[in-house]
């Protein structure tokens, strides 16, 4: 199993997410935030789909590959912004990811797919896109939101909090209204959607 294409792609993502200069502390360990974060996205996928398959596993988990490298901060603030600066974002991590699955024997056919997956195109129509564009919503409920919360605007966060619902799955949904969350965090949620 180690040696198949789908290891060594796995492998060599974690690897470079393992890199991240940034850090988390789980269970009293520091962790290196992308590989944590690579992990949580992984394991939202699992209760998402029943099988996955390879290809859906491997965008979901090169989804932030290497995002510590370009910053938000070198892109100008606003919305125009921060969507050019995750349109690039996920330009780099397909073509990486895309780069590593070549490199591993995957063919060029299937390279593409993850690549296009993690740029979330066909979002709503193919399977895979709506994976990686699940978990990461699931993954920023879970671990950001509350903290998000707090920097911006309330009528802003609403809006955010109804644009993040709309890309989001039925089944993503369910696990979403799951999470635990403050009492200030399930308000905001529960507004949202009854907007």
């Amino acid at each position: 199993m180690s040696d198949t294409p789908y290891a060594k792609t796995l492998a060599a993502l974690d690897a470079l997410h393992a890199q991240d200069p940034r850090s988390v502390e789980v269970a009293g360990a520091s962790v290196p935030r992308e590989l944590w974060h690579a992990g949580r996205m992984s394991a939202w996928l699992e209760r998402l789909h029943e099988r996955p398959d390879e290809l859906m596993r491997l965008a979901v988990r090169g989804q932030h590959l290497q995002r510590w490298q370009v910053p938000r901060s070198d892109y100008p603030e606003g919305r125009v912004g921060y969507l050019t600066w995750r349109r690039d974002q996920g330009q780099r991590a397909g073509e990486t990811t895309a780069g590593l699955m070549r490199e591993a024997g995957f063919d060029d056919a299937a390279a593409d797919a993850v690549q296009r997956m993690i740029r979330k195109q066909g979002l709503g129509r193919d399977p895979g896109a709506q994976a990686v564009e699940d978990c990461a919503c699931l993954v920023f409920l879970e671990n950001y939101f509350a903290d998000f919360s707090k920097q911006i605007d309330h009528d802003h966060l609403i809006r955010i909090v109804q644009m993040t619902w709309k890309k989001m799955s039925p089944k993503a949904h369910e696990l979403a209204l799951g999470l635990p969350m403050s009492d200030e965090a399930r308000a905001l949620v529960e507004e949202a959607l009854a907007g």
